[in-house]
């Protein structure tokens, strides 16, 4: 309790209370900006700590940093337009959504997902953060595969009805990935002796160019008079009704949980709590068929996933000196930076920085949800605009996302090759969001697929690959993702085998 006071006692200073205002309204219009990704967006927000002490410029960061994960979600819902990578799952029902004039309610479920995702993490990691460190620690390169792997099964259902086509757009995503230098080896592969291709295939250039320019081009391509999305509704941010968020409360206790988990797992992050979280609750629903169809579901899994992660990242940050994620390790950073050591020692030594942390995650939370909804306000309206203008305005915004990812203009070509691609992949009825899922999770996969066979060895990769399965965790996880890769190919064949007798 004396924890939890002291926490609240530093939030609550009423300059510290107005920062922490600050950091969220900060965080979420940098998490709505395409291509300002989460890290992007903690670094943005260190400059303003110089002048802070240690405690109060993680309280900031951390509000800064839970904000934008929120933030990313509302374009992807209005646009389409993922503002950080694990907002990626949101637009396949967030969009369709704003397409059938339900954007507020959509905006409104994505508010108090997010909200209760991070508070429920906040919790877990002060109650929990050494019991949860010495779980992850215990999770070595093919636990983490085996994890990763899963968040690849998704890939079935997808489009039920369109399997062969989802695969096969999975493992471009894949091919795509494996551009680059080798993560083990460290040489060239698939850059055909082009410099811009070493550094591998850029995530959010390719994520805009397949979510936004394909987007516009799809909206340009109808013959029919180029209206606003949504247009024709009275639309602001609406909060769920009693009814609705009772309908999806299973969803958000089960994602909470989920991507907490996921959080403290080191190199895991809130891309991967998205993308599985949305694949678990496809899976376990009774009506599959709903999601990518605009169902709040599938609003309620992501958005509460990825928001979880943010807390399980800073519990190995506390506890062992180890960032969970890129964000965690912007932080660490800077409280280095700052004098603080950081390990198990820190909160033995000085607790205050667990209390802060959590005190900030939990009122952040709260606060992101009033502060988003005057934001969403402001971008709801842009919805209100004839496409012939809006469609230009998203293009240009697009461009300025995929430039400043990395201020190159090779970053710029490549958002507008992946739109195009995208489109011919739309029209060919590929599945684009298969493509992404593939290039996300698939360097990923290999590198800690490589390590785990490099540890368990074998006389042949065969040999090592059954090693691999023998680790009990690894070997039941494995089982489960090909349960559930190979169910939706299955579920038909026994359905009709069935109606046969």
């Amino acid at each position: 309790m004396e924890l939890l006071t002291s926490g609240l006692s530093v939030v609550f200073q009423p300059t510290m209370f107005l920062l922490i205002i600050f950091a969220v309204f900060l965080g979420t219009l940098f998490g709505a900006l395409p291509g300002v990704s989460a890290t992007m967006a903690v670094t943005l927000g260190i400059p303003f700590t110089y002048k802070m002490d240690a405690v109060s410029a993680i309280a900031f960061l951390v509000a800064i940093y839970c904000a934008s994960i929120t933030g990313g979600g509302m374009t992807a819902i209005l646009f389409k337009i993922p503002g950080v990578p694990s907002s990626a799952p949101t637009t396949y029902d967030g969009y369709p959504m704003a397409q059938r004039g339900e954007a507020g309610k959509a905006l409104g479920m994505q508010l108090v997902c997010s909200a209760i995702g991070g508070m429920f993490a906040a919790v877990c990691m002060l109650l929990l953060s050494p019991q949860l460190t010495q779980a992850a620690l215990s999770f070595g390169p093919s636990e983490l595969f085996a994890i990763s792997f899963m968040g690849l099964s998704i890939l079935t259902s997808l489009e039920t009805d369109n399997i062969c086509r989802t695969i096969i757009s999975g493992l471009l995503g894949l091919l795509l990935a494996c551009i680059g230098l080798d993560p083990l080896l460290g040489v060239p592969r698939l850059t055909f002796g082009t410099r811009f291709l070493t550094s591998g295939i850029e995530m959010i250039p390719v994520m805009i160019g397949f979510f936004a320019v394909t987007e516009v081009l799809k909206q340009t391509a109808k013959p029919s008079k180029l209206t606003a999305v949504g247009g024709n509704s009275s639309m602001s941010a609406k909060m769920p009704s009693l009814k609705e968020f009772l309908s999806v409360k299973w969803i958000v206790a089960r994602c909470s949980v989920v991507g907490t988990i996921i959080g403290i797992l080191p190199g895991a992050g809130a891309t991967i709590a998205s993308f599985m979280c949305y694949s678990m609750e496809q899976k376990l629903s009774k009506h599959p068929e709903k999601f990518g169809t605009g169902c709040l579901d599938g609003i309620a899994a992501p958005e509460t996933g990825n928001n979880a992660a943010t807390g399980g990242a800073m519990v190995p940050l506390l506890s062992l000196g180890i960032p969970g994620g890129n964000a965690a390790a912007i932080m660490m950073s800077a409280l280095v930076l700052k004098g603080v050591t950081m390990g198990p020692l820190l909160l033995i030594d000085q607790p205050q920085f667990l209390s802060a942390t959590f005190a900030s995650m939990f009122v952040s939370n709260i606060v992101m949800v009033f502060a988003a909804i005057v934001i969403a306000k402001v971008f709801v309206q842009i919805l209100k605009v004839p496409y012939s203008i809006l469609g230009p305005t998203i293009i240009m915004m697009a461009t300025i996302g995929a430039y400043a990812t990395k201020n190159t203009a090779v970053d710029v070509i490549l958002m507008a090759v992946a739109g195009l691609a995208g489109f011919l992949l739309v029209k060919c009825k590929f599945n684009s969001s298969a493509m992404i899922l593939g290039l996300v999770l698939g360097t990923i996969c290999e590198s800690n697929l490589r390590r785990a066979v490099t540890i368990v060895q074998g006389d042949t990769l065969l040999e090592a690959f059954i090693n691999l399965l023998k680790r009990p965790v690894t070997g039941i996880i494995m089982a489960v993702c090909i349960v559930v890769l190979l169910w939706p190919v299955v579920k038909p064949m026994v359905a009709k085998k069935a109606k046969a007798k």
